[in-house]
């Protein structure tokens, strides 16, 4: 019994017990934790990693209890403390990015789900934006076009600091798009200018409106210039023949779509002028040829 009692007496000793009484109690909140996590979350991967941060929170509180319990004097314990969190942020530096990215991307409203971005010479459809990682179901590639290509790539939110990010669907969920249209010289300019322009008309006619009114609310959010949703020719000249070049507003998602059904009707009506409008191609012609002197031998068999 003195023997006991001079041991508790021992600072020691009563650290140790009470260290030890501690570390119990955490890993039951730990364990009841993780039991929590199996029973209220259903998707396994989601269990899995509130797992792992469950586990590495209460590592981080039973290191810290342990420094907090041994370390007599509080500026041995700030040090530690100090040293212990440089510790984590250097060896989590690429974590604690991507946490402040998934901040960044929430609260700045840099993109969301269902928005079309590229980010990191990746583009593609935003299908999910986890703490870590925004999942991209990906389109280009060896496709060509906006249309995908089957794969599905996770990038880490720490992207968002490191370059660029484009959004094509973020306050204005429409693009401007071209075609250019190769004309022969002496066709009827004013003609094919009409024959542009109304079949725009015909096929993103009921874009214009919408996006005027999203253009609008640009205008108002952002300093920028108000410019014309509205179909433009413009016509430009080289050796070989004019380039009349249409331009125009699109749903982002109905780029190729649209550009192909422009075209198609584009080609059917000038087929209708009879001539009036021809389009052009590269041709060579042949202005001259030098006179040739051609020298025929014929040998005979002996």
């Amino acid at each position: 019994m003195e023997l006991f009692e001079g041991i508790w007496e021992h600072s020691l000793f009563r650290k140790l017990v009470a260290f030890l009484f501690s570390a119990v109690l955490l890993w039951a909140v730990i364990y009841l934790l993780r039991k929590g996590t199996d029973r209220y979350i259903n998707q396994a991967e989601a269990r899995y990693r509130l797992k792992k941060v469950v586990g590495f929170v209460g590592f981080i509180f039973l290191v810290l209890l342990a420094l907090l319990t041994f370390t007599d004097k509080l500026a041995y314990f700030s040090v530690s403390i100090g040293l212990l969190t440089a510790g984590v942020a250097f060896a989590l530096q690429e974590v604690i990015i991507s946490i402040a990215g998934w901040v960044a991307i929430l609260s700045g409203n840099i993109y969301k789900t269902g928005d079309r971005i590229e980010m990191n010479e990746v583009k593609g459809d935003v299908i999910d934006v986890g703490v870590m990682k925004t999942t991209i179901m990906e389109i280009g590639g060896w496709v060509q076009s906006d249309n995908y290509n089957g794969r599905i790539v996770q990038l880490a939110n720490s992207f968002v600091f490191k370059g660029k990010v484009v959004n094509y669907s973020g306050d204005f969920p429409f693009l401007w798009d071209e075609i250019n249209v190769p004309i022969k010289y002496g066709s009827d300019y004013d003609l094919v200018k009409q024959i542009l322009l109304s079949k725009a008309e015909e096929v993103i006619g009921d874009y214009v409106k919408i996006a005027s009114e999203e253009w609008n609310v640009m205008v108002k959010k952002y300093l920028i210039e108000n410019a014309s949703v509205e179909p433009s020719v413009s016509l430009g000249a080289n050796d070989n023949w004019l380039t009349f070049n249409l331009r125009y507003v699109v749903d982002y998602k109905k780029r190729r779509v649209t550009k192909s059904e422009l075209t198609r009707r584009i080609l059917a009506e000038i087929a209708k002028t009879n001539g009036e409008v021809k389009l052009a191609s590269t041709g060579f012609e042949v202005v001259a040829v030098p006179d040739l002197n051609i020298k025929l031998q014929q040998e005979k068999s002996e």
